[in-house]
């Protein structure tokens, strides 16, 4: 059995239209997303070409990554419980901040180099409207290298290529706006807890304030062709 099929075929069976149902669900479905390699899902030319990057004599890398700028997406699989796909991006090119409303997100990176700034939202009983402006705690904010393991992020996170990169990611459930799972934009605000709501209840170096915004234009995400084995559903 194809790697992508079996990866498939745990998710099937684990996962359903409200997310995993138990921390070992999530590591069943990481440990199979831990076998997956760049040839599994056709990238093994892509994942070559980045091992000599930064090599002087490195491979023509116009033969082998887009000229466009645009970070690509390879649709795999999506269903009401989950979603496979691999985002493709180009080096420096960034994902801005983003979030996951009521979704967990186990995610692969298969080649290059990344800075992950990831954050989960900091729970207060407070009855003050916080909905353009919230407290998040910091859970990663660093750069992974490939090969490494799968990983969950946290609910809010942004990237930075480093080199180019591919990143595979599962979503439990996928984003639907039926369903109320839309996709908004965050920034972190250069600023303190001015309302003193997290005053003595954490270190001020744990959190951040996001407001949501509207990313620029430039910001763009293209379709691209999957290229790996096909699925049998």
């Amino acid at each position: 059995m194809a790697a992508i099929q079996k990866l498939y075929e745990v998710c099937k069976v684990s996962l359903s239209e409200k997310g995993p149902s138990s921390p070992e669900v999530v590591e069943n479905v990481r440990d199979v997303l831990d076998m997956i390699t760049p040839s599994d899902v056709g990238l093994e030319c892509e994942a070559q070409a980045v091992r000599v990057w930064r090599r002087p004599r490195a491979l023509n890398r116009k033969t082998v990554f887009p000229s466009s700028p645009a970070i690509r997406y390879r649709h795999i699989y999506e269903c009401k419980s989950f979603s496979i796909g691999i985002f493709c991006v180009p080096a420096s090119s960034i994902i801005p901040l983003h979030n996951h409303p009521g979704m967990t997100v186990i995610s692969k990176l298969l080649y290059g180099k990344v800075h992950v700034k990831s954050y989960d939202w900091f729970d207060i009983d407070d009855s003050r409207n916080l909905s353009k402006v919230r407290p998040a705690k910091v859970v990663r904010d660093g750069e992974i290298s490939a090969p490494c393991g799968a990983m969950v992020l946290g609910n809010i996170h942004a990237m930075k290529a480093i080199t180019p990169c591919a990143i595979l990611d599962i979503l439990s459930p996928p984003y639907s706006s039926e369903d109320g799972r839309h996709c908004s934009y965050f920034r972190r605000l250069p600023k303190s807890d001015p309302s003193g709501i997290l005053l003595d209840r954490t270190r001020e170096s744990e959190f951040v304030w996001l407001e949501e915004y509207q990313p620029s234009d430039n910001f763009v995400i293209r379709r691209d062709l999957y290229t790996g084995p096909t699925l049998n559903f």
